[in-house]
């Protein structure tokens, strides 16, 4: 089974987020049939670690090191997040859109050390590419002028969503589709 952990931004601040989206280029685009991969908003969410695929046997095993991992990281009220500014990852066919996590991602990336550490501990491993905490928007790669994507930087880099706490880490299924599909598996209180 094809696992990932994550946080979801409440309703209020991913409907805030797209609200900004509709507005650029990228969502012009698609509604006129480009295939620039917007994200579903039901589906938006941080990735603090994703494991990929693991044996189901391994799934209580997994469970626990991330129960243990969240008491580890714990104590103290939800970390305060908010989504804001935007980036690019990867050049041409692999451009990705995202926006930027601001608050207390210092809190965040130190339960992501738990949480990568207690994995490795049970033999479970994770990605170990360093932590930058972000929220996907869209997949363009090459479907839209580089000007356009441009432009859709410009944007994002004055936008700035409300605060919100992260209450909860989630352990999700996963199948890559298409279309892409995300089951929640367990959930874990901040």
């Amino acid at each position: 089974m094809r696992l990932f952990i994550a946080v979801y931004p409440p309703a209020e601040a991913i409907g805030h987020l797209f609200s900004e989206v509709a507005g650029l280029r990228l969502s012009a685009a698609a509604a006129a049939g480009t295939n620039v991969r917007l994200v579903d908003p039901g589906k938006a969410h941080l990735t603090l670690a994703f494991l990929g695929e693991v044996d189901p046997t391994r799934l209580t095993a997994v469970q626990q090191a991330l129960r243990l991992a969240v008491a580890t990281a714990g104590g103290g009220p939800p970390p305060m997040l908010r989504l804001g500014g935007g980036g690019r990852f990867g050049p041409g066919r692999s451009t990705v859109l995202w926006v930027d996590v601001h608050g207390d991602v210092d809190r965040l990336a130190a339960l992501v050390g738990e949480v990568r550490g207690g994995l490795a501990a049970i033999g479970v491993p994770s990605d170990d590419k360093p932590f930058r905490p972000h929220l996907t928007i869209a997949r363009p790669g090459d479907r839209m002028p580089p000007h356009d994507v441009e432009a859709d930087l410009a944007v994002l880099d004055n936008y700035l969503g409300p605060p919100w706490p992260a209450t909860e880490l989630v352990l999700v299924h996963t199948h890559p589709g298409p279309p892409p599909t995300h089951h929640p598996l367990t959930t874990y209180p901040l």
